[in-house]
């Protein structure tokens, strides 16, 4: 199962050997930290790094990224055939501190959405309680300086590709069209729909943690994380949507609370948490006016 998810872009300026503080490209950094950081913190069996290439295939999970092929100045060191999105990958849970089992799987940029999301699929279905990094890029023709010019279309797809994010609408993902996607130069897509295999069907929230064009190219970072179905500390309205299935059983039923926040698991009013669990009463009797005025009685998980 897949715990939960990280998304980075993979900029060269994400090591920050290569160009030193800034402000614009420091607020990235940052973000990019933190997301890989709560990634980590979810203590996945192993954490699996997805990232565009020029061909699908695994790398050596203890492969480093070698700073020369961007700066050809510096002393190499690492694997210079490493593709640099694995790389910048690694860089970032070195950084949050990951000493654990990773994976380094590259897509093809090329790579169909269907073979992408079997991809996921695999990933998902290996049995392991696994994490994501996933490193990819928007359009890179947001502006007249970004490096493919403007493009008029770049600014919708992006919005586009943050919203299915931001819903965790992997459908959506896995909708975006490989040749849009190429002549737009968002070198992400492939990633993305690897993403989307893997997390299809679960219960996931979403959380944005930057998204701007700095440089003309769109970057976003966000973290996907497991949803639990009851939990005292959130997700309300899932739960007073289970509580409400629950009282169609029982008009009777009175939603537990845990921590200020309504369980959805059925008790009799005044009963012990654990006592048996009321049947589900046949229609309302007619006894004057209590049996359909009770009958009429709202849920008592909106009340």
């Amino acid at each position: 199962m897949i715990a939960a998810a990280a998304l980075c872009p993979w900029p060269p300026v994400l090591a920050a050997e290569l160009t030193g503080p800034d402000p614009v490209i420091d607020r990235l950094r940052d973000a990019c930290a933190r997301a890989v950081r709560r990634l980590v913190q979810v203590s996945p069996e192993l954490i699996a790094v997805i990232g565009p290439a020029r061909q699908t295939r695994a790398w050596d999970p203890d492969s480093r990224l070698d700073l020369s092929v961007f700066a050809p100045a510096r002393s190499r060191a690492g694997d210079p055939a490493l593709p640099p999105s694995l790389g910048l990958g690694v860089l970032l849970l070195e950084a949050a501190g990951y000493t654990g089992r990773r994976v380094l799987q590259a897509v093809a940029e090329e790579e169909p959405p269907d073979a992408c999301a079997e991809l996921g699929a695999s990933i998902g279905r290996s049995g392991v309680r696994a994490g994501l990094l996933v490193m990819g890029d928007g359009s890179a023709r947001r502006s007249e300086r970004a490096p493919g010019h403007l493009d008029a279309r770049a600014a919708a797809f992006d919005a586009s590709t943050e919203r299915a994010f931001r819903s965790a609408d992997f459908d959506a993902l896995l909708a975006i069209s490989p040749g849009l996607a190429r002549e737009l130069m968002a070198t992400g897509r492939p990633a993305w729909q690897v993403l989307a295999g893997a997390l299809r069907g679960a219960e996931l929230t979403s959380d944005v943690l930057y998204s701007d064009d700095p440089f003309g190219v769109a970057y976003l970072v966000a973290v996907l994380e497991s949803r639990p179905v009851l939990s005292g500390l959130g997700y309300g309205l899932r739960l007073r949507q289970l509580a409400a299935s629950l009282c169609g059983a029982s008009q009777s039923a009175s939603a537990e609370t845990f921590g200020g926040l309504r369980t959805g698991w059925p008790a009799r009013r005044g009963s012990a948490p654990g006592a048996a669990r009321p049947r589900a009463p046949g229609p309302a009797r007619q006894h004057g006016t209590g049996g359909p005025a009770r009958a009429r009685r709202r849920c008592p998980a909106y009340g």
